[in-house]
């Protein structure tokens, strides 16, 4: 069979999307591929907000990527015509020897980056919303914000729509076969043919990639929204996101809402799940630790949250990405497993995947994504 795409993308959340368009953008026959109507709220694409900042505390190596994905965001919205990035700022919150302080300054004086460290009543004057403890300190940079997921998503396949990509929704891929010449792709009551493929299937990947998926697992993550006092100090024009570091392996970060609500969360300890019978009811055990941090933690904020969304996490065992051909079959790209921290990197993660499928290779460092290292 002639294929009859260059290139087909599996999966259209924020990786999916953003290869999507990467790929027509360079002109080439794209068809994507999503068992749902992105964008939607099943996956790990969706809740209003996501964080962008530079001072990785997580590892130095992401900053590379950082950089040109910022004016890949600005690319996509001139493109669409979409407000997708809002500048804030963000702080990095917790005592001096925490990972997130430290990891913060690591990148910050490897890369030298513009940033101020905050301590005392001066931190409590300059972040009021915060109460803090005596020995927190605060890591500010102004090259941080927030992304609008949904639109950032509709505005990706709608630049790739417009470039001349096909898109196939409500539509299960059921296998996805390397053969000479490309990849033979089993869809419902049908067959895709195409030069290359590339999944970014998220929290399903290991239902097509079965050799990854004892690799991969899925943790059910709850979002709340919760009202403020004065909708004037938690505004995006002065209020930082933030991550907070309580304890070790313990983290909150709160995004101002468009409302005047702020979106708080606990960054991993949720509990393993299945994508397809995962609960999507939030009870109260979920908003404990929400409500907690609301009420103890965040000046003029209420604990009673006005709404909450279930999402997840796909996690590799150390919580790198899985940008990488699989071995034996170089025209199969898997694009997966962010770990809770991949969607401020869609646009430049997408045109690696465009590199990888269209020439094989890429320029970029992505050494520490690679899936020999899982094994």
């Amino acid at each position: 069979m002639q294929p009859a795409f260059d290139v087909a993308v599996i999966g259209l959340g924020a990786m999916g999307s953003a290869t999507l368009w990467r790929l027509a953008a360079r002109g080439a026959r794209v068809v994507g591929v999503d068992r749902f109507d992105p964008p939607h709220d099943r996956g790990s694409s969706h809740g209003e907000s996501r964080i962008i900042r530079t001072a990785y505390f997580e590892d130095p190596a992401y900053l590379p990527l950082l950089r040109e994905a910022f004016p890949l965001w600005r690319s996509l919205e001139q493109e669409s015509g979409a407000e997708l990035l809002t500048m804030t700022g963000a702080a990095m919150i917790g005592r001096m020897g925490s990972e997130v302080i430290k990891g913060a300054q690591r990148t910050a004086t490897v890369y030298g980056l513009p940033h101020r460290m905050f301590q005392g009543a001066e931190a409590a004057r300059r972040f009021p919303q915060h109460r803090l403890r005596r020995d927190d300190v605060v890591f500010h940079e102004e090259q941080g914000g927030v992304l609008r997921p949904e639109l950032s998503v509709a505005a990706a396949l709608r630049a790739a729509r417009d470039r001349g990509a096909q898109v196939m929704t409500g539509t299960v891929v059921h296998a996805v076969e390397p053969v000479d010449g490309g990849v033979r792709i089993s869809v419902d009551g049908d067959i895709v043919v195409a030069r290359s493929a590339v999944i970014c299937a998220g929290a399903w990947t290991g239902r097509l990639v079965p050799e990854l998926a004892p690799h991969l697992s899925v943790e059910r993550q709850v979002n709340a929204w919760f009202p403020v006092h004065d909708a004037g100090e938690f505004a995006a024009e002065g209020f930082a996101v933030f991550i907070r570091e309580m304890n070790e392996d313990h983290y909150v970060y709160g995004v101002p809402a468009p409302d005047g609500t702020v979106k708080l969360a606990v960054h991993h300890e949720g509990a393993p799940v299945d994508p397809d019978t995962v609960s999507r009811q939030v009870g109260e055990d979920d908003l404990a630790p929400l409500r907690e941090h609301a009420g103890d933690w965040m000046l003029a904020m209420d604990p009673d949250p006005v709404r909450s969304i279930v999402c997840v996490y796909t996690n590799t065992p150390d919580e790198h990405f899985v940008v990488d051909t699989l071995p034996g079959a170089p025209q199969v790209t898997v694009v997966s497993a962010c770990s809770g921290h991949g969607f401020k990197f869609a646009p430049v993660i997408g045109d690696i995947a465009a590199d990888l499928a269209l020439q094989r290779s890429t320029a970029r460092d992505i050494s520490r994504f690679s899936l020999q290292r899982l094994g």
